[in-house]
């Protein structure tokens, strides 16, 4: 008997939304929530997530998870934050209450049949975080590369002499003794799997991927697959990520082509992207097994997932990459681009990253009788990394939930090199499936294919 998957339960942290309604009508506001601000070059950026790390935030319905939490803190980077966050709403919604036992037995469901499987970008300090090191490698003069180290003394005041410099041949035995010892576990990408299972008690298949912004077709096509062959019941998958850290920042001014005023997914004024932050969570579970329970069906996962990479000498390989990865996810479901309702975009804004895209697109549905109506939430959001790719699938399955595409804010002018049905209006009906393309700068490309429930 084949094993179908469907999303239980959906949660995220985004700007301006707290709540899946929340986030339905941001999506047909027509206001973004990018705003100016006054660093360097003045990058705008999307608003930052109404998340302050604070306990409140993270919605927990279990005391001794909310202490767990708390004490917690500390050796969590914002991305690990904000997916923990997404995922207590995803399981507060899907009624999957803590694993912790209750009377001898387990509250819900069986520890060993939940997994967790979360994608994100590469996670990087902060320079917070390396602010006393630092300051102990300041000296009043250069010494010569010969000298002795000197003995650690307290941190040098700057106010004290104009020629203060950092002293690199200082920093292995004198800085890095001075960082915090659990530093690393902020940063590594594994993390956010681990606190989640951790702290809710989830003993199956855990993973993390690391494909920035392409993670969530991975994450969905291997917890798919580990529920279809009966590994698990429950997943417990999403992405996290925050391009407003300011090492990252300064990679997107000198990488990547950012708009200073608003991000124009297809139009044919775009002129780059926005950064913003933000995580997505999704509640995968064995069909008969959520019937079982009683708990709504959000959608239903295609069998299997897409992903695609081209990278050959230094050409831009991103169209066939999109092009390859739908021919596979249609292969895959059995499916014929006729079928299909609407494509849920990557849309970045950039030139060629939405060329690539759209001409991908129209290689594989360009001969439809109809068009395939094509949206992107980049508008509204900017890119917020990997997390992108779980909050944009969010907003698809809620189209489909309610009927309608959302539609693609600030489009209002077609592009003759895109050749595709930009939606922005709110009348498009959303059809019976969708496909949610993630592609990251590398030509790394997923694709999702999500059905109604039926």
């Amino acid at each position: 008997m084949v094993r179908r998957v469907v999303v239980t339960g959906m949660g995220f942290v985004a700007a301006h939304c707290r709540s899946l309604d929340q986030l339905w009508n941001c999506l047909h506001s027509n206001s973004s929530v990018a705003r100016p601000y006054e660093i360097p070059h003045h990058i705008p950026l999307a608003v930052p997530a109404d998340f302050q790390g604070h306990i409140d935030d993270f919605e927990s319905q279990d005391t001794t998870q909310q202490k767990a939490i708390r004490k917690s803190l500390k050796v969590m980077s914002r991305e690990i934050q904000l997916a923990i966050a997404a995922s207590c709403k995803a399981l507060n919604e899907a009624k999957i209450s803590t694993m912790r036992p209750v009377g001898g037995s387990f509250a819900s469901l069986l520890p060993d049949r939940v997994g967790v499987s979360i994608g994100s970008d590469y996670i990087l300090t902060t320079p917070e975080d390396m602010l006393d090191a630092v300051r102990f490698c300041i000296t009043d003069t250069v010494r010569p590369a010969n000298a002795p180290n000197p003995v650690a003394q307290p941190p040098f005041d700057q106010t004290q002499c104009d020629q203060a410099c950092f002293d690199h041949t200082q920093w292995g035995t004198v800085g890095l003794p001075k960082m915090t010892p659990l530093w690393q576990l902020k940063y590594l990408p594994n993390m956010p799997s681990s606190h989640i299972a951790i702290l809710n008690d989830f003993h199956g298949p855990s993973n993390s991927i690391t494909l920035r912004e392409a993670s969530i077709g991975a994450v969905i096509g291997e917890s798919a697959s580990i529920i279809a062959s009966g590994r698990a019941d429950v997943m417990l998958v999403g992405t996290t990520g925050s391009r407003l850290h300011p090492y990252k920042l300064l990679h997107a001014k000198q990488q990547e082509e950012l708009s200073p005023t608003a991000c124009r997914p297809f139009d044919k004024h775009r002129d780059g992207t926005i950064l913003g932050e933000g995580a997505g969570a999704l509640v995968l579970e064995e069909k008969e097994h959520a019937e079982a329970r009683g708990v709504k069906c959000w959608a239903e996962i295609g069998y299997g997932t897409s992903m695609a990479m081209f990278n050959r000498s230094g050409k831009d390989m991103r169209r066939e990459a999109v092009r390859k990865s739908l021919e596979n996810i249609l292969h895959k479901a059995d499916c014929t681009p006729e079928q299909v309702g609407h494509i849920d975009a990557h849309g970045l804004g950039s030139k060629t990253s939405d060329i690539a895209e759209a001409l991908g697109i129209h290689d594989v549905f360009g001969n439809r009788t109809h068009p395939v109506p094509v949206t992107s939430a980049k508008g509204c959001f900017g890119n917020l990394g990997a997390g992108s790719g779980a909050v944009e699938l969010i907003s698809g399955i809620l189209s489909l939930h309610y009927g309608t595409v959302y539609p693609t804010l600030n489009f209002s002018e077609a592009d003759e090199s895109c050749p595709i049905f930009v939606v922005n209006r709110l009348d498009t009906p959303s059809g019976d499936s969708f496909i949610k393309i993630a592609m990251n700068q590398q030509a790394q490309v997923s694709a999702v294919l999500v059905r109604r429930p039926c």
